[in-house]
């Protein structure tokens, strides 16, 4: 799966705006109108709902989480409830996938484990509960989508992300288990800007080819 790509940052973008340029990016990669293109954005507090619902998994009302500046949306992802906010690195790769899902989603993985393994951190992926784990605690959410044989959604990767945030929901619906980040592996402060560089090389070396950054 050599993909040519580009990368696009959108910085720290509301949710429903961000989902609106992966939209009109998808389109236009289903098209040929543009090349594959890795979307790089933080959102502010949001919990969404993939196609597994996951109504059942939040802990707090809605009423409660959008009167402390969250906002909720159901969308078409797979997966089950997620939350997205600020230092969280998330990830919309918008690449022609065809039917090789499972390959994509464990080259994915395989991103994120090499950009920890470069911080010294033993991750593992899990087919049976996607995304990258250190131990029995998940640092980094996966889930995606397939349309017209083009991915988009994408990954979520815990840099210093409010954790207590995680505690309005059961993550991905998993009881089980819980979430980390990789300023508390490290005991020290990671910020978004050190770890972004290392994901788009990292994502060079497992997708081959990268083209120019652009904004």
């Amino acid at each position: 799966m050599d993909t040519p790509f580009v990368v696009r940052d959108l910085g720290l973008l509301e949710y429903r705006k961000a989902h609106e340029v992966q939209l009109e990016t998808h389109a236009a990669v289903v098209a040929n109108e543009r090349p594959a293109t890795l979307l790089l954005v933080e959102h502010p507090p949001v919990i969404t709902f993939g196609k597994k619902g996951g109504r059942e998994h939040l802990l707090v009302s809605e009423t409660h989480l959008r009167s402390q500046g969250f906002t909720l949306y159901d969308i078409e992802r797979g997966g089950d409830i997620t939350y997205h906010g600020p230092g969280q690195l998330v990830g919309y790769p918008i690449f022609p996938v065809g039917r090789r899902v499972r390959e994509f989603l464990r080259k994915l993985e395989n991103v994120i484990i090499a950009v920890l393994e470069g911080y010294g951190i033993t991750s593992v992926g899990s087919p049976g509960y996607a995304g990258v784990w250190v131990g029995n605690e998940k640092v980094a959410a996966i889930g995606v989508a397939v349309k017209r044989d083009v991915s988009f959604h994408g990954f979520a990767l815990n840099v210093c992300t409010e954790l207590e945030h995680f505690k309005t929901i059961v993550p991905c619906g998993i009881v089980d288990k819980g979430v980390t980040s990789l300023s508390r592996l490290l005991d020290r402060k990671i910020v978004i800007d050190e770890v972004k560089p290392k994901v788009i090389e990292e994502m060079k070396q497992v997708f081959s080819i990268k083209r120019e950054v652009v904004k």
